[in-house]
């Protein structure tokens, strides 16, 4: 399985994912880190933040912009080079997450592509707005 190389990708290709963030997301996440940040993790302590409960941690949902250049586009083979990410808004427990990749750059002579990256909740509310540069695939033999 090969992702597209620069020469597939035009400015306006898009793709996205969907993820509904369960607890066991969060927990996992925070295990495999070692995040143990009561804002994710204690649900008492969380409820006495400004959150009112507790958030799945920011890097957890960047990472599916990560599956969308990964999988999707340019997909498998890609190289993940650049990520600029703002936090917009929290994501609780049981938020549905849309990832969403836009090309808006591709410089053939470097090989490179730029996306803009955000993250949606269920209500359209953007939880993650950002850029992304990577490195297709090199066109095989």
């Amino acid at each position: 399985m090969e992702g597209l190389t620069i020469d597939q990708i035009k400015v306006g290709d898009k793709t996205s994912v969907v993820k509904t963030i369960g607890e066991s997301d969060v927990y996992l996440f925070a295990g495999i880190t070692g995040d143990l940040n009561p804002a994710h993790t204690n649900q008492v302590a969380a409820e006495k933040t400004m959150f009112k409960g507790r958030i799945a941690h920011g890097i957890l949902v960047s990472g599916f912009i990560s599956t969308c250049l990964g999988m999707q586009l340019p997909g498998p083979g890609t190289i993940y080079l650049s990520q600029n990410t703002k936090f917009t808004a929290p994501v609780h427990i049981g938020d549905t997450i849309t990832a969403e990749v836009e090309a808006i750059e591709v410089i053939t002579e470097k090989n490179r592509v730029k996306f803009k990256t955000t993250c949606t909740n269920q209500d359209g509310k953007m939880v993650i707005d950002g850029e992304a540069v990577v490195m297709p695939p090199k066109k095989t033999v």
